[in-house]
């Protein structure tokens, strides 16, 4: 036992943190691993996986953050890739995080993680809000029916952190004496029907090394096909599953019930009694605040209003806030350009890094702090458990547009990123709900497109900004709405099915906890500026600049210099007739001004001959009736790649770095310029097309494997034609009534 010690100090312990949605499971992952983690997708799938490090009692522990579930079936890809990770790679110990104020329901998947046989430390989390209900948990009385350690935690506290550390360090190295293998008593009919199937895998050694007889023989019972699976395997599968079918049967008969049921009521009852012996009940300490919250909160009048308020709050504040880090920030980046400006010689190198670099990821990297504030508000409203409300009040609203009402969460998170909101639709049992689910999430405007949304809206609508951005969500939800009406009356028929979704305690966030979540959705943002919007920064910046067309600005470079030296001979005879230095700075004014328009000819005589140049010709057809300049419509086609895309494209084509006469000048000040023509109105519908039109490549490749391509075809160009037929509209009624 001792040698068994020192080898696991010597080597990482790897533990699975598991548990139900809303039981505090994220908190105590932070309060663990603090800012030491990484975030990846698990192999195959782009379900997100977070993992953190940390070393404690001189043993190095390795955290692995599963995804919330409520039970480890195979109906949904987070049961499955939690079930597999637990059985398949086995780790050291399992931290099941439970609601200590809803201990029966949260128990059912202690039950099943006990059935499988893992090394289990229970995380009793939120005591202190279970105890003002009135409820006093014997923890050591608990965790000796268990047969798992069981520490009281408050996650969003720190509390219980250091124990939880200590109890999963002695159950790794089997030095905790609660920790034990215990049954679940299914009753003397069930157990004996699961000896049986035992036996006939005990026939087989190779199973029994791999598996636990008594888990599989349970789950083959329970008909989960993913066990069936894992099964085919093994040579003698089929006379296993024929003893399956006969236990089975012989159970259903004998019960007069299915056996899901029959053994789904065993593990209630085993709670039901460990609950009885280990939980008193006393007087609540206080009376309960979050039914007094959601009275208003969730009122069938106010409810709407109020949700309305906190979006225009957030997003009035995401400008509003964000406008003086962002300035600093712009600021360092036109300092940078020009410290490489003068540094550099000129030259197509020096060229590239000013104005394809710095111009492109620099006009993208100004938005973090609005990214920032975004998400630290998305954030604070998930951990105060308002997320949830939001859902229920708009579940009537759902119902009445053919949708399911779970549908929102998938929905919700869409506002984040659409790529891992359209997997999050697997939770959704129904395959027309799903595709239904997958086919409007687009339509939730996804944070890649909110640099563009801050662009325009500050340059344009300064004084409005928050206002505006807050209107292209709501048409956005609108519009997927309306798509879901109909796509419903030509696709699908039927109605939803009802609505059950838990409401969680309002909780008051902690500030650790809040950045951690805000600055674990920024990295990914961040991770963006190194990669694909650097490598399409470049690529804009070559398209932009070859071929090169050497005879314009030979042409150009004679008119400007006649024009100078002209200037220069009418000024000296002006100031020898005796004209005030004031005329002769007006005229000088009025020569450069002539000069610059010259500049601006130029520029724009040879982009015409470039590779983007020809490509905006091609696009003028379609993009001119929306309002929309060349430039514009070039950085429509790059954002498909990623929605960020399409600001730094602009950066890079709009000389964001470079003005007029070689003056630095931000993207936002150089699409005032009114050489390009944008209007108030162009811009506003400019955004709008970003909000309707096809969303990003990894969106239409996660729609493809999730729904088929056939509707992933049929998703893109339902999005062009509503974007491109809500825009006209949009833009030319507004023409008509003098916008």
């Amino acid at each position: 036992m001792e040698r068994n010690r020192q080898a696991m100090k010597t080597r990482e312990i790897t533990v699975g943190l598991v548990g139900n949605p809303n039981c505090g499971k994220t908190t105590i992952f932070n309060a663990l691993t603090g800012a030491r983690q990484k975030v990846a997708n698990w192999s195959g799938v782009t379900v997100e996986k977070r993992e953190g490090r940390l070393k404690h009692a001189g043993a190095s522990i390795r955290v692995i953050d599963l995804p919330g579930i409520y039970s480890l079936t195979s109906y949904s890809m987070e049961e499955i890739i939690t079930r597999d990770f637990i059985i398949d790679d086995r780790p050291d110990v399992i931290v099941n995080v439970v609601d200590a104020g809803n201990l029966e329901r949260n128990l059912y998947l202690t039950t099943q993680l006990i059935n499988i046989g893992a090394r289990s430390v229970i995380a009793l989390n939120m005591f202190d809000e279970a105890a003002n209900k009135g409820l006093v948990i014997d923890s050591d009385r608990l965790g000796t029916l268990l047969g798992m350690p069981v520490v009281k935690t408050v996650g969003t506290r720190s509390i219980g952190i250091t124990e939880l550390l200590d109890r999963i360090v002695q159950v790794a190295q089997g030095a905790d004496e609660t920790a034990r293998h215990i049954h679940i008593p299914f009753g003397d009919d069930v157990e004996a029907e699961i000896r049986a199937i035992q036996q006939k895998m005990w026939e087989d050694e190779a199973i029994g090394k791999r598996y636990s007889t008594r888990w599989l023989s349970v789950r083959l019972l329970e008909r989960d096909t993913d066990a069936s699976k894992k099964l085919k395997a093994y040579p003698g599968h089929e006379t296993i599953m024929e003893q399956v079918a006969k236990s089975r049967a012989v159970l259903e008969r004998h019960f007069d019930d299915d056996i899901e049921t029959i053994i789904s009521d065993r593990r209630y009852g085993f709670i039901a009694g460990a609950v009885r012996e280990s939980v008193k009940k006393t007087a609540p300490r206080r009376v309960d605040v979050s039914d007094k919250i959601d009275r208003v909160i969730t009122n069938r009048y106010l409810g709407f209003p109020i949700l309305f308020l906190f979006l225009w709050a957030l997003f009035h504040l995401t400008f509003a806030l964000g406008e003086y880090p962002m300035n600093l920030i712009e600021s360092g980046v036109h300092q940078v350009g020009l410290a490489v400006e003068r540094l550099m010689p000129a030259g197509p190198l020096k060229d590239l890094i000013v104005d394809g670099v710095i111009g492109g990821v620099g006009g993208v990297i100004v938005f973090l702090p609005n990214i920032l504030i975004l998400f630290m508000g998305i954030s604070f409203m998930e951990d105060t458990g308002y997320m949830a409300r939001a859902a229920f009040i708009m579940d009537r609203v759902m119902h009445t547009m053919g949708l399911h009402g779970k549908s929102f969460i998938p929905l919700i998170m869409g506002f984040g990123c659409n790529v891992p909101a359209i997997m999050a639709t697997r939770s959704l049992e129904n395959r027309q709900d799903r595709i239904l689910t997958i086919l409007i999430n687009p339509f939730m405007s996804c944070s890649a497109r909110l640099p563009v949304y801050i662009l325009f809206a500050g340059a344009f609508f300064h004084d409005q900004a928050g206002t505006v951005i807050l209107s292209l969500y709501l048409i956005g939800i609108l519009l997927a709405f309306v798509s879901a009406k109909l796509y419903g009356l030509v696709f699908f028929r039927g109605g939803s099915t009802p609505f059950v979704m838990e409401l969680p305690p309002y909780r008051v966030p902690t500030i650790k906890s809040t950045l951690l979540h805000m600055w674990d959705r920024s990295s990914q943002y961040l991770r963006k500026m190194g990669g694909i919007i650097l490598a399409f920064s470049v690529v804009i910046w070559f398209m932009g600049e070859y071929p090169k067309s050497p005879e314009i600005a030979q042409e150009y470079d004679t008119r400007i210099s006649a024009l100078q030296s002209h200037n220069a001979l009418v000024i000296e005879r002006t100031r020898a007739g005796g004209a005030t230095s004031e005329t002769i700075e007006a005229m000088r004014a009025e020569l450069d001004a002539k000069v610059e328009s010259l500049e601006v000819e130029r520029i724009s005589r040879a982009k015409r001959n470039t590779m983007i140049g020809r490509l905006g010709s091609m696009l003028t057809p379609l993009t001119e009736p929306l309002g929309f300049n060349q430039q514009m419509g070039i950085s429509l086609v790059t954002g498909f790649v990623a929605k960020e895309v399409v600001v730094s494209t602009m950066g890079v084509l709009y000389h964001a770095g470079n003005g007029a006469g070689g003056a630095q000048q931000p993207i936002d000040r150089a699409i005032r310029r009114p050489e390009y023509g944008i209007t108030p109105l162009s811009a506003y519908t400019f955004m709008l097309f970003v909000l309707l039109y096809v969303p990003c490549l990894a969106t239409v490749v996660v729609t493809g494997r999730e729904a088929g391509w056939r509707w992933a075809f049929i998703s893109l160009f339902y999005q062009l034609l509503l974007a491109w037929s809500v825009c006209f509209l949009f833009y030319n009624a507004g023409k008509l009534l003098g916008f």
